[in-house]
């Protein structure tokens, strides 16, 4: 009887984890096909760098494909580091990082801007006991918002060349 019943457990398990293969996600950096043809950072050099390095990244991957929309890009992207709470005596226990880019995108085969969109995001983090604890966090934080804006970009590029 306890055979059996693993048995059935086992197979219904697999099925349910078989099920799952061959998911892709409907906006994938894989449906985004563009060349980037020229760029410009304004603002934080280093964040536009990283940034630009992983549209370059995408774009690289798509050289030889000639049905890929040629662009070009404009990124201004700025930090901003607020302090959000302090103790009695002054010293800061939480801060706010916003990353807020403004990207603007146009098509060379059309000669027409078709994003000019501005991505704000913030997270919030609590002071380390060590400052340079705190600077690794701010670290750590400053890539996921860069990852945020990049996936929000692919989702919103994605939909503009399905469209077009």
């Amino acid at each position: 009887m306890k055979k059996i019943r693993k048995f059935i457990i086992s197979a219904i398990f697999l099925s349910l984890i078989s099920g799952c293969a061959g998911y892709e996600p409907i906006f994938g950096s894989k449906n985004v096909q563009f060349v980037i043809v020229d760029h410009s950072i304004e603002g934080d050099q280093v964040l536009g760098n990283k940034l630009y390095s992983k549209l370059h990244g995408l774009s690289d991957a798509n050289k030889s494909n000639y049905e890929a929309s040629s662009l070009e890009f404009l990124i201004n992207i700025s930090k901003e580091k607020v302090a959000i709470s302090k103790d009695t005596t002054g010293k800061i226990l939480q801060y706010k990082i916003s990353l807020n880019t403004k990207v603007e995108v146009e098509d060379v085969s059309l000669n027409a801007i078709i994003l000019n969109q501005t991505f704000n995001n913030s997270l919030t983090y609590k002071s380390q006991t060590q400052y340079s604890d705190t600077l690794k966090l701010e670290k750590r934080l400053i890539e996921t918002l860069i990852n945020n804006t990049y996936q929000e970009l692919i989702v919103k590029l994605s939909q503009l060349l399905a469209s077009t």
